[in-house]
Formats: C-alpha cells, sequence, structure tokens
C-alpha cells in the first residue's frame, strides 16, 4: 500500500509532527508515503513529489513550517471569499488521478482548512481516496472542537496582551490588538479572554464604533485610565463593512487587514486619549 500525503494553505505550528506522525503509522503497517511538494500542485504532471521514510522526517517535529512546502494559489481553488465554492476544473482533477495512479497511490492526506478541505472533498467526490486534516489557526472547521494550530495562535496574543499591559498601563494608552482568524473569531475571544483584554470585537457580532468609544471613556471616569482591545481581522462594522487589504483576483480569498488603525483612529478621535494600533500575523 502506498498513500499520499500533501499540506495546502497557510503554514502553521504542528504541519511537520502530522507529517512525522502519519510516516510512523504508515511505516508500522508496512506502507509507504509519498510526499507532495506545494500542496496540490504537486499532483500535477509529472508530479513534484518526495517520498518520505522515518529517516528524512526524523527530528522533524520541532521544525516549524512544513518539509513539503504549502501554498493556498494555483489550480486546485475551491473556495472563493466568504463561504462561496468553486469547482476545480474537471481536466486538474484529471491530470491529479493520471500522477497518483502512476505512482501507485491508493489515498490522499490532505492537511489543510476549509478551502484545503473544500478542495479534498471535490477530489472525493471525483473518485479519490481522501482523509482530511484539520489545520488552520482560525478554528474554522465544522464539526471540528480545536483544530491544531489554533491553540498556539492563542498562546501569541495571550503573550502580547501581556507584554502590552504594562505600556498602556504607564502611558495610560489605549492599545488595539487586531489578530487573525478571518471570518471566525475564536483567537480574539479566547486569546482576548485569556489576555485580559477590556474590549474584543468579533466578527460574528457587528460593532458600532461610538459604543466602543463610549465604554472606554466610561472606563476612563471610573478610574481605569488604559484599555486594550482586541478586533478580529474579520470583524465588521455594524453597516456591514468589512476591511481588506487587497482583492485577491477572481479566485482565492480577500486579504483582510487594516480594520485595527481604523478602529484605534476613531477611538483616538472621539475620546481624545492616545490610541495605538498593533497586529499580530
Amino acid at each position: 500500500m502506498r498513500i499520499g500525503i500533501l499540506n495546502s494553505g497557510g503554514d502553521c505550528p504542528g504541519l511537520n509532527a502530522v507529517i512525522h506522525g502519519v510516516v510512523g503509522a504508515a511505516t508500522k503497517l508496512g506502507w509507504e508515503v509519498v510526499g507532495f511538494r506545494d500542496g496540490f500542485e504537486g499532483m500535477l504532471p509529472p508530479g513534484d513529489y518526495m517520498m518520505l521514510d522515518a529517516a528524512k522526517t526524523v527530528g522533524i517535529m520541532k521544525l516549524g513550517g512544513t518539509i513539503l512546502g504549502t501554498t493556498n494559489k494555483g489550480h486546485f481553488v475551491a473556495k472563493i471569499g466568504e463561504g462561496n465554492v468553486s469547482e476545480v476544473p474537471r481536466e486538474i482533477v484529471e491530470k491529479a488521478k493520471t500522477t497518483l495512479k502512476h505512482l501507485e497511490v491508493g489515498a490522499l492526506i490532505v492537511v489543510g482548512g476549509d478551502g484545503s478541505l473544500t478542495t479534498g472533498l471535490q477530489l472525493y467526490q471525483m473518485g479519490i481516496p481522501v482523509i482530511g486534516v484539520p489545520k488552520t489557526i482560525d478554528n474554522d472547521i465544522q464539526a471540528t472542537a480545536m483544530t491544531f494550530g489554533f491553540d498556539s495562535a492563542v498562546a501569541a496574543v495571550v503573550d502580547a496582551l501581556d507584554r502590552l499591559h504594562t505600556t498602556a498601563e504607564s502611558h495610560k494608552r489605549v492599545i488595539v490588538l487586531e489578530v487573525m482568524g478571518r471570518h471566525a473569531g475564536w483567537i480574539a475571544l479566547y486569546g482576548g479572554m485569556a489576555g485580559g483584554a477590556d474590549v474584543i470585537l468579533l466578527p460574528e457580532i457587528p460593532f458600532n464604533l461610538d459604543e466602543v468609544a463610549k465604554a472606554i471613556r466610561k472606563r476612563d471616569a471610573a478610574g481605569h485610565h488604559s484599555t486594550l482591545v482586541v478586533v478580529a481581522e474579520g470583524a465588521r462594522l455594524e453597516d456591514g463593512e468589512l476591511l481588506t487589504k487587497e482583492r485577491v483576483g477572481a479566485k482565492g480569498e480577500d486579504r483582510l487587514g487594516g480594520i485595527g488603525d481604523h478602529v484605534a483612529k476613531h477611538i483616538e478621535q472621539s475620546t481624545g486619549k492616545e490610541t495605538r494600533s498593533c497586529t499580530l500575523g
């Protein structure tokens, strides 16, 4: 038996650990493992891959990134924006099937987030046996309690807030921390609560900037002269506005970003308090 594995989408902590675990389990079963480079693109003829065994994966668990490489672009994009699905062209899938058949790969392990697993589902529906491993710091995979990568992302937010607390208190500032998560607020919620943020703004709950400023003035009047605000990159204003850094063509996700600066500017104008913005990721 020979199986394939690939990483797709953004990188996050734990990718090499998954590869190590798959190779270890396969070795015990007497199976061979083919690692495709740069996501699904590695399956296009003639195939860009490497054979994986215990010798090639020893020590990789402690390494960041992925030894196979990854991409969130290319010929296999199956998700466009928030909740919109695009069909991977059948001719592309057939080319991938040809490569798998040539390499005698009987099943494919896809390590990825919602977009990558959407692609994996389409490959499965077209006859390729697929197992999905939920990988995303956003923790937004349906029917999955916690994806790997999420815990590390939350820890990074908590660490940043720990450092920002002292600066905010010393200078009596408002500090707005923009965090990743796309259209899911898990990182902002968990990180903000664990890190002691005073205001948390989530994509799932549209917010009013004037109400945020009002809450900060109320804190100031009560003697709390510093405020930490955590805002998810996909947080929306009540009018539904979503800030993006870049529209990524007809295919792929919008590149979110800029909501932290927008919130900080409004807070400073509305409250008169010195306000700074920081962005993680």
